[in-house]
């Protein structure tokens, strides 16, 4: 009997690389000896690493700026004259201690130097990974490390944190990193929330960044002066643009100056890993994440594979470290 294990990440305790290998050993132990694993990811932290386990690739690591401006080693992934940046490397959640926690403070500054370098390798597609960020800085510092210049009302140059959102007054972009029209920009994330507002970048997601209820408060109005700015500078809206508040609002920043696609990261990720393939050829699928709830069912992975393996009428065994009871009716059981 041929098992596919395809889990997404278990936060805080398991990698879906680990998730995989735990699940694999435990189905071997119990007699069943064809396992294939596909941990999957979908922009967050671990992509690269669940990238490489199932299509390989060459990694290569840099020094670059961490979230709090210390310098992090981060790498890209190279795979088929594709260059993966994943933004969870340079300003991730998991590069803070609990102390430092607050995206007012923190940048993507690290993720911009990312993708200087990854088109310094010349590449034809880069792919950048949006999600499991400690920032909200609309994608500021990615862009100061581009070349990308901003100034207040006096003229006086400011660095790519949150808290500097709402003083930026106008933007110099004639010494920035220009992105040549035959590479490829892919943004990949799965956040379909606006910039601002009360679905948007600050009110959803700080708070779980360490943004205390005034630190919203002051993000979310930078946020929306800012769109206000981009627009003015670049001719480019994205107020209304889906996704655009994913990653702290970097899909809002780096869409207005390189522009590119914004794409599903679970269903880019499905399809490169050619999980449907897996499923047809499967007797039993397993899949899970840390949690199993009704957030669920909105897209995200572990229901994207259940949407495949009935599809093929292929038995599926959901695992989560929390399961809700109630969650039982909305997948048929």
């Amino acid at each position: 009997m041929r098992v596919l294990v395809c889990p997404d990440s278990f936060k805080g305790s398991l990698s879906s690389v680990e998730a995989a290998s735990a699940i694999r050993q435990g189905l071997q132990e119990a007699g069943i000896e064809e396992v294939v694993e596909k941990p999957l990811a979908e922009g967050g932290e671990g992509t690269i690493e669940a990238f490489e386990k199932n299509r390989g690739g060459e990694r290569i690591s840099y020094r670059v700026t961490g979230p709090w401006g210390e310098e992090v080693e981060a790498s890209i992934l190279v795979w088929e004259n594709t260059a993966i940046v994943e933004m969870a490397q340079a300003a991730g959640f998991v590069l803070l201690p609990l102390h430092r926690r607050n995206p007012r403070f923190t940048t993507t500054y690290g993720v911009g130097e990312l993708l200087g370098k990854a088109l310094a390798l010349g590449v034809k597609r880069i792919i950048l990974a949006v999600g499991g960020s400690a920032t909200t800085d609309g994608g500021m510092g990615a862009l100061q490390a581009l070349g990308v210049r901003f100034f207040d009302t006096q003229g006086k140059e400011l660095f790519g944190v949150g808290d500097n959102l709402m003083r930026v007054a106008s933007i110099d972009f004639s010494g920035m990193v220009v992105k040549p029209k035959e590479v490829e920009f892919v943004i990949a994330c799965d956040v379909e929330n606006p910039l601002y507002g009360e679905h948007g970048a600050a009110c959803v997601y700080a708070p779980q960044k360490g943004a205390l209820p005034e630190d919203v408060v002051l993000l979310d109005r930078g946020l929306q002066h800012y769109a206000g700015v981009l627009r003015r500078f670049t001719g480019i809206s994205v107020d209304a643009l889906p996704g655009s508040g994913a990653g702290g609002g970097i899909v809002a920043g780096m869409f207005a100056f390189w522009g590119g696609e914004i794409v599903s990261g679970a269903e880019l990720l499905l399809g490169i890993f050619e999980v449907e393939r897996e499923v047809q050829e499967a007797a039993w699928v397993i899949s899970g994440e840390g949690k199993i709830d009704r957030q669920t069912t909105f897209g995200k992975l572990p229901w994207k594979v259940r949407e495949i393996c009935a599809r093929y009428e292929k038995p599926l065994v959901l695992i989560g470290g929390l399961v809700e009871e109630e969650i039982s009716p909305l997948f048929g059981e």
